[in-house]
This record gives structure tokens, C-alpha cells and sequence, in this order.
């Protein structure tokens, strides 16, 4: 009798289970994230139409018609005109004020005496509007160009000043004695273990004064501006174009939602050692 020898069965692990549900969950979270705003542009385009009376239509009307102005703003090139002049007033008064908070903000962190000297002085600083400072700036500076882009500089100062102290002084200390017991020299100690812990609170502070360049240029541009998303609001306003002062409000927001995306963005890319510290 001749034996027959079966081939061994090799296991190669379970078989990959089918996930089909794993797109319709995307899409339900894509779907329950914008939820909200689409309920509000569907607000927007319905209730002028068959809630709003007409009186009250003519200064509120629907989206449809502002995204008509909008493009038309858009075809003519007033848009881009009136953008690129307020994203240059805004880009030079936010890079002069990221330029000069953050080495103060480590250094005041740095050099407790100096942050108990002039702590009384910063929570006056930032506890005073930007806005009610307009006058004075208006006044000093003129209408030009430079009593805009020093407001700008005022305003944004603040959040990323105060929260570079914040990040510098809320490393872990036990992390830093481990770091001097090794040798690390102060400048080494400074790259290597202050800034990377504190970066996304400095980056916090950059988002929010992204955030504040655009709105106080957009006030600041309502008053003596010739250029500007601020000006095409107020301009609009006064001659009565109420769809294009909202084509302009839309762009706004439009705008700032992509600094937003961007500084959040940029911060992933600088605090991806968090990430893998987590996982």
C-alpha cells in the first residue's frame, strides 16, 4: 500500500475583513460637521424668498443673489483689486508684529525679573481695544497707509506675545533639569527642549493674530481708505449695493477661514513629534 502525503496548509493570517460601511461613516461625519452652516445657507436663501417681507428683502437678500454679485465683483476685477490691497496691509502688519513678539516673548519668559517688571504694563497693553486706539493712530500717523499697518502691528502683537510667555512657562520643569543634568548648554537647551514644547501654544497665538489682522483691517479700512475689503463694504453700504456689500462680507469670512486652515496646517507640520508622541 502506497501512503499519499497531503500538502501542508499554510495560514497566512486572517483574510482582511471588507470594511463597506468605513465610506458611509466618512460621509456621515463630512455631512454632520457641515451640518450646521448648510442649514444656515439654506436660511439665508429661503426665508428672504417666502418668510422675509419685501421691505426687509431689499437689505437682507437671498444668498443666491450675493453669490451673483460676487461673481460679477469677481469678472470686473474689483474683488481681486480690493483683496490684494488688504491682504498687503494685513500680511506686512502681521509678519512686523509675529517678528517682534516671539524673541520678546522668549525673552521676557526667559528672565523672570524682567516678566514681573513689565507684567503690569502687558495686562494694561492687551486689555485696551485696538479699536478705541484708532483714533490716536489716525491721528499721529495720518489716514495713509502706516496708521493702518501700526494698528495691525498693535493688535496682533498681543496674542502671540502673551502666549509665547504661556508656552515658555508651561514646560514641564522636571523635563528641563533632565535636559541641564545631560550637559545641555543654554542655547541647546533652548532649541532643543523650550521651543518644540512650545510651539503649539506660540502657534495658537499666531492663529489668533491671523485672525485679528483681518478684522481690524477691515474696521480700519471703513475709515479713510480708498482700497480694501473694508472699504468695498462701507462703500457699498453708503451707495445702496446691498448684494455686493454681502459678496464682500462672504469674502471675508472666506478668507479667513483659509488663514485659519493654513496656520493650523503649519502648526501640524511643526508639532509632528506631538503626534507621534501620542500614538
Amino acid at each position: 500500500m502506497t501512503a499519499t502525503l497531503d500538502a501542508p496548509t499554510v495560514h497566512t493570517g486572517p483574510k482582511p475583513v471588507a470594511q463597506p460601511h468605513k465610506k458611509k461613516h466618512r460621509l456621515s461625519k463630512a455631512f454632520r460637521s457641515s451640518a450646521a452652516i448648510l442649514l444656515f445657507l439654506a436660511v439665508w436663501e429661503l426665508a428672504p424668498q417666502y418668510v422675509l417681507d419685501e421691505g426687509t428683502r431689499t437689505f437682507l437678500p437671498p444668498l443666491s443673489e450675493d453669490l451673483v454679485a460676487l461673481w460679477e465683483l469677481i469678472l470686473n476685477g474689483q474683488l481681486a483689486d480690493h483683496l490684494l490691497a488688504s491682504l498687503g496691509r494685513s500680511a506686512a502688519g502681521f509678519v512686523l508684529a509675529v517678528a517682534v513678539s516671539v524673541p520678546l516673548g522668549l525673552l521676557i519668559a526667559w528672565y523672570r525679573p524682567l516678566a514681573e517688571f513689565l507684567n503690569p504694563l502687558l495686562e494694561l497693553a492687551r486689555n485696551t481695544a485696538a479699536l478705541a486706539l484708532l483714533p490716536v493712530f489716525t491721528l499721529l500717523l495720518g489716514i495713509g497707509e502706516l496708521s493702518k499697518i501700526a494698528l495691525i502691528v498693535y493688535a496682533c502683537v498681543w496674542p502671540v506675545l502673551l502666549n509665547t510667555i504661556a508656552g515658555v512657562n508651561t514646560v514641564d520643569p522636571l523635563l528641563v533639569k533632565a535636559a541641564r543634568s545631560l550637559g545641555l548648554s543654554s542655547p541647546s537647551l533652548f532649541r532643543k527642549v523650550i521651543l518644540p514644547s512650545a510651539v503649539p501654544t506660540i502657534f495658537t497665538g499666531i492663529r489668533m493674530a491671523a485672525a485679528y489682522s483681518i478684522l481690524i483691517l477691515i474696521a480700519a479700512e471703513m475709515v479713510g481708505a480708498k482700497a480694501g475689503l473694508g472699504y468695498l463694504i462701507n462703500n457699498s453700504q453708503v451707495n445702496f449695493q446691498i448684494q455686493q456689500m454681502y459678496a464682500a462680507i462672504i469674502t471675508v469670512s472666506v478668507l479667513g477661514l483659509a488663514i485659519n486652515a493654513g496656520f493650523v496646517a503649519l502648526e501640524r507640520r511643526f508639532s509632528t513629534w506631538r503626534v507621534k508622541e501620542k500614538a
